[in-house]
């Protein structure tokens, strides 16, 4: 499961551009478009988390990815002049995000040569981290998906930070992100917290130091 980081100051540059006209502000649980609709708009999260889930056919949901200020999403939007969501986005808390036309960002892109730059780097290392998933959901036991997952959510912090807490999530959407069930991931977390490598209440704090030596093992499946 992807969570983006070393994002540009995407609110600095789009206010530089003229794309972050149109600042919409999203409540928890909302969404701000629907697997399967139309793709035409593309946009930047400014405040909040969000989160990108998909639906199979038979109805099982996956969160695919978390989004946190600076993120891009819903570039699908670029591709074609008829394009389709791939995935839901749908608000954790209170979200704000800019909201930018397909043909605005297009003509940034070919105009602008520093954000172009600055967007396919960001776009190559979203697809280098989605990539790196993929590896991770074939080859590791669940148990290792899930400290990486919150490894690297905590990351999202200041990077000389030993224990940071990570954005409010459950244990359903933990499940969703490592794919395995609700109360394995309940079953981890027990076992990771008499560890010592992490510590909750209302949030999760995660001990870095500790879980990146811990991951430096493989996990062994339980």
């Amino acid at each position: 499961m992807t969570t983006c980081g070393n994002k540009m100051d995407s609110a600095a540059l789009l206010s530089r551009l003229g794309l972050g006209k149109r600042p919409v502000q999203i409540e928890a649980d909302d969404r701000f478009f629907t697997q399967g609709s139309a793709a035409d708009w593309i946009y930047c999260l400014q405040c909040g988390r969000a989160k990108l889930t998909v639906v199979s056919q038979k109805g099982k949901q996956a969160t695919i990815m978390l989004l946190s200020p600076g993120d891009f999403f819903g570039e699908e939007t670029l591709v074609g002049t008829e394009g389709v969501r791939t995935a839901t986005a749908t608000a954790v808390n209170t979200c704000t995000a800019f909201k930018i036309k397909r043909e605005e960002m297009i003509r940034a892109i070919h105009e602008e040569p520093s954000f172009c730059e600055e967007f396919l780097s960001y776009l190559l290392e979203r697809s280098m981290r989605t990539q790196a998933d993929l590896v991770d959901l074939l080859f590791n036991s669940s148990e290792k998906r899930l400290a990486r997952t919150l490894l690297r959510m905590a990351d999202f912090g200041k990077p000389d930070e030993m224990q940071a807490l990570i954005p409010p999530v459950t244990q359903e959407t933990l499940a969703e992100m490592i794919g395995t069930t609700r109360p394995r991931v309940s079953y981890f977390m027990n076992r990771f917290r008499s560890l010592g490598l992490i510590e909750y209440k209302d949030r999760i704090q995660v001990h870095k130091g500790r879980l990146k030596a811990v991951l430096l093992d493989q996990f062994a499946e339980i």
